[in-house]
């Protein structure tokens, strides 16, 4: 690695970070682009619902903190580099998904220096815990843009698993009470989308 000639520990610590997560470009989610061309990777999952977040702020629980949910928002995914993307609504998968993704989340952060490593493991456990209101935002954000895709697309995985309406609203039950506008947005285009036959009832 060329940058142990030029880096210190610390500093060659963190371009080790860098240069490992450019490695969440190739994972590849179940959600489809909106316009249904292809699946999308979780690298432009992670960009995409950052800027739905600050898009989206004034519908965000009282005492949520715009910038703690967005730092949990990209590094949410970065398990993903080792335990793979777990379609949402693939039960088996979801098992042992919490075992597979904190192991990852202690692979990818223990490449950085302690104080980092501590700080960002801290981050990714508070989006998992989500009961924080940051947390319930960010939890939020990272539901609503699959629905957003799977409605924008009439249907995607949803067509293609025969997902059922009822399967959709648990999906985002642990949020939709916490953040009523868009709760009822997630009600109402699921059964817009039933009505139009591309959601199952």
């Amino acid at each position: 690695m060329i940058e142990r000639e030029v880096a210190n520990g610390r500093l060659l610590r963190q371009l080790r970070f860098i240069k490992e997560i450019d490695g969440l470009k190739d994972v590849w989610r179940q959600t489809y682009r909106v316009d249904g061309s292809r699946r999308e990777n979780d690298a432009e999952h992670t960009w995409e619902i950052m800027i739905m977040a600050v898009t989206l702020y004034e519908y965000a629980p009282p005492g949520t903190s715009l910038f703690h949910a967005l730092k949990m928002l990209l590094f949410h995914d970065l398990v993903e580099l080792y335990a793979g993307d777990t379609f949402a609504y693939d039960a088996d998968s979801h098992r042992d998904k919490n075992e597979r993704e904190s192991r990852a989340a202690e692979r990818v952060f223990s490449l950085l220096p302690k104080d980092q490593h501590e700080t960002f493991r801290r981050l990714w456990q508070e989006y998992e815990d989500a009961d924080t209101a940051s947390g319930q935002f960010a939890r939020c954000m990272d539901k609503l843009q699959p629905f957003l895709h799977n409605i924008h697309s009439r249907g995607g995985t949803w067509k293609q698993h025969g997902i059922r309406r009822q399967q959709v609203l648990e999906r985002h039950r642990d949020w939709m009470d916490q953040i009523p506008a868009l709760g009822e947005l997630v009600e109402k285009l699921s059964h817009a989308a039933v009505k139009e036959g591309f959601l199952l009832e």
